[in-house]
């Protein structure tokens, strides 16, 4: 028997099934226009919990309304985040007007600031700069980033503060002094 103490767990998936999907229709995913979202939902929380079976829960069927409701949050913002991205597409520059303003100084330039800012990001301490790359770069928000690194939400800010002034007080250093030469 494969899920040995996880036994009431797998009972209460396959039991209430159809009233996790309507949970989450109802619930995190209510501006879809079809259940088939929703199922797609329960089933991958099936599979990952068959896959990696958790310790068995006291009441399994508030954490299975748990798990899928944080995995129906979870993909409502992986769908917000494409379709931010898809719309910016179309305001990015066509690429054949693109060669034409893009000249071999304006590619270096670019270049040696993106080496700037990978330098002064690495420079700050760890905790600051795992902050700053967690929020700056991969777009994690700043209370997911508190409970993760176990500081409370203030010492987030705080970490970006810093991070933010320490980064851009290095950018208008070398710019300053790359302006200075001849």
């Amino acid at each position: 028997m494969p899920f040995g103490p996880n036994l009431p767990l797998v009972a209460a998936l396959v039991h209430h099934y159809e009233e996790l999907v309507a949970h989450v229709w109802r619930g995190p995913v209510a501006r879809w226009s079809d259940s088939a979202i929703a199922r797609e939902v329960v089933h991958d929380v099936c599979a990952e919990l068959m896959e990696r079976p958790p310790a068995p829960p006291r009441t399994p069927l508030a954490f299975l309304r748990t798990v899928c409701t944080r995995r129906a949050i979870d993909r409502c913002r992986i769908e917000q985040r494409h379709a931010h991205w898809v719309d910016s597409v179309d305001t990015l520059p066509d690429t054949a007007t693109l060669h034409d303003t893009l000249d071999p100084a304006r590619i270096l330039e670019g270049r040696q600031r993106l080496a700037l800012l990978a330098d002064s990001i690495h420079a700050l301490p760890p905790r600051c700069r795992d902050v700053f790359v967690m929020y700056r770069i991969h777009g994690v928000p700043q209370g997911d980033i508190a409970l993760h690194l176990g500081i409370s939400t203030k010492t987030v800010e705080k970490h970006l503060r810093l991070g933010t002034s320490a980064c851009r007080r290095a950018l208008q250093e070398a710019l300053h002094d790359m302006a200075a030469m001849p």
